[in-house]
C-alpha cells in the first residue's frame, strides 16, 4: 500500500501547502478555538462574539454525480445539501453554537451536466434538514445564496455554505485539553432517532480515495468526475460498482447506498449534553479533515492517546480491505468509526454515553490525554500503532 495515495489523487490529509499560506491571517480571538471566532462587529458588543464558517461537501458530489447517472435517481442530491450544512453547523457546535444560525448556500455548476432539476433537490434537501433540526428545537434560518453557472472552472458541481452566528462571550467553549482528561467519541455509523435510515458514518471526508479505491475501472468512461491531471493507474481502481450488495452492511445496503450515507449531526444530542455537562467539558473536536489526527491543530505540548476506539463500521471495514491507502495514512483519510469527540473529565463519561443512549447513538471511552513534550496524536488499533 501506498503512504501517498491521497496525495497522488490530487488531495492533502493535512493541507500543509494550504496552511502555510494562511500563516500570516488573523487567527480570531481564540486561536485553539475550532471555529474562528471574532469581535462582535455587528453590534459591537463586548461581550459577545461573532462566529463565521464555510465548508463544502468536497467531492462526494462527484459520488453524487455518479449515482445519479447510472440510476436517474434526483434524490440523492438532497443528502448533499446536509452534507454541505452539517460540515458547517457541527463545526460551530463544537464552540458551543447551537441555535440561531444563518446559513447562506453557493451553488456551481457546469449547465452542460447539471440541469436544474439537480439545483432543484439541493435546494430542497436544504430546507428539509433545516425543517427536521427545527423540530429538535435547533434553530437555523436560511439566507438564500448563489447558484452560479461556472462550468468553465467546475467540472459537475460543488455545493457549499456559509455560516454565521451571534453568541455570548460567555457560552463558548474554547479548546482547553489538558493532561488528566479522557475522551468520549460519539459513533458516526448506525441509525439514530433522528434519522431515517441506517447511517454507514463515512461522512463528507475521504470520499475522493473511497471513491478510487472501492469503485470499477468501467466509472473512468466519466472523465469529468476526476481531474484530468491524475494519473490513469490511479483512477477507480476498487472491485465494485454501485449497485453491488455488500454483504456486511445491514437492509441489503449497495455501496453507492453506503458512501452516500448523508453526513450526520450531532446537534440534537449536543443541545442535550450541554444541559447537563457543559462545565465538564473541556474541548470538542470534530473529526472531519484529517481523521483522527484532527485533534492536533488545538492543542498544546500534550499526547492525545486513542487506545480503544470503536470497531470500524462496515463501510471502513471494506475500505481496509481494498484501499491503496497505508493502514497510517488511513486514520489521518477517515473517521474510522467516530467522527465527534469530546475531552471531559473522567466523572462525567457514564453520563455523557447515557445521554447518548437516548438518542440510540453509541458513545464511549475511547482515549487519554496524557503529558509531552511536543503536541502529538498516538493512535492504537488492531491494524498497528501509529505516532502523529
Amino acid at each position: 500500500m501506498s503512504t501517498e495515495r491521497y496525495k497522488a489523487l490530487g488531495v492533502s490529509a493535512d493541507k500543509e501547502d494550504v496552511h502555510r499560506a494562511i500563516r500570516n491571517l488573523d487567527q480570531g480571538l481564540y486561536p485553539r478555538a475550532f471555529c474562528k471566532v471574532l469581535p462582535d462587529w455587528v453590534a459591537g458588543d463586548e461581550d459577545w462574539v461573532n462566529l463565521i464558517h464555510a465548508d463544502t461537501a468536497g467531492t462526494k458530489t462527484s459520488l453524487a454525480y455518479l449515482f445519479w447517472r447510472e440510476t436517474g435517481d434526483v434524490s440523492v442530491w438532497r443528502s448533499i445539501a446536509q452534507d454541505a450544512l452539517v460540515m458547517n453547523l457541527d463545526d460551530l457546535a463544537c464552540v458551543g453554537c447551537l441555535r440561531d444560525i444563518v446559513v447562506s448556500s453557493t451553488i456551481g455548476r457546469n449547465r452542460h451536466l447539471i440541469p436544474g432539476e439537480v439545483v432543484e433537490a439541493i435546494i430542497e434537501g436544504n430546507t428539509a434538514f433545516i425543517e427536521a433540526m427545527r423540530r429538535c428545537g435547533i434553530r437555523i434560518h436560511a439566507g438564500g445564496g448563489e447558484t452560479a453557472d461556472v462550468g468553465d472552472i467546475v467540472r459537475t458541481v460543488d455545493v457549499g455554505i456559509t455560516a454565521f452566528a451571534r453568541m455570548p462571550k460567555s457560552d463558548l467553549l474554547v479548546n482547553s485539553i489538558k493532561p488528566g482528561q479522557v475522551i468520549v467519541g460519539l459513533s458516526s455509523s448506525g441509525k439514530t432517532t433522528y434519522e431515517p435510515t441506517y447511517n454507514s458514518g463515512i461522512g463528507s471526508n475521504g470520499l475522493t480515495a473511497a471513491r478510487h479505491d472501492l469503485l470499477k475501472k468501467q466509472y473512468a468512461e466519466f472523465g469529468e468526475t476526476y481531474a484530468p491531471q491524475t494519473s490513469k493507474d490511479q483512477v477507480y481502481t476498487g472491485p465494485f460498482s454501485l449497485s453491488d450488495t455488500i454483504e456486511a452492511a445491514p437492509d441489503g445496503m449497495t455501496l453507492g447506498q453506503l458512501l452516500l450515507s448523508p453526513t450526520r449531526t450531532y446537534l440534537p444530542v449536543l443541545q442535550e449534553l450541554f444541559r447537563s455537562y457543559r462545565k465538564g467539558i473541556y474541548g470538542i473536536i470534530h473529526c472531519t479533515g484529517g481523521g483522527q489526527t484532527k485533534v492536533q491543530k488545538f492543542i498544546g505540548n500534550v499526547a492525545v492517546v486513542k487506545d480503544a476506539l470503536f470497531e470500524p463500521p462496515p463501510v471502513f471495514q471494506l475500505l481496509m480491505r481494498h484501499s491503496l491507502c497505508s493502514p497510517r495514512e488511513l486514520y489521518q483519510v477517515y473517521n474510522m468509526g467516530h467522527r465527534m469527540e469530546l475531552y471531559v473529565d473522567e466523572g462525567s463519561v457514564s453520563g455523557i454515553c447515557e445521554v447518548a443512549a437516548q438518542f440510540s447513538l453509541e458513545a464511549k471511552r475511547i482515549g487519554f490525554v496524557d503529558e509531552s513534550a511536543a503536541p502529538k496524536v498516538i493512535v492504537r488499533s488492531n491494524l498497528g500503532e501509529f505516532e502523529y
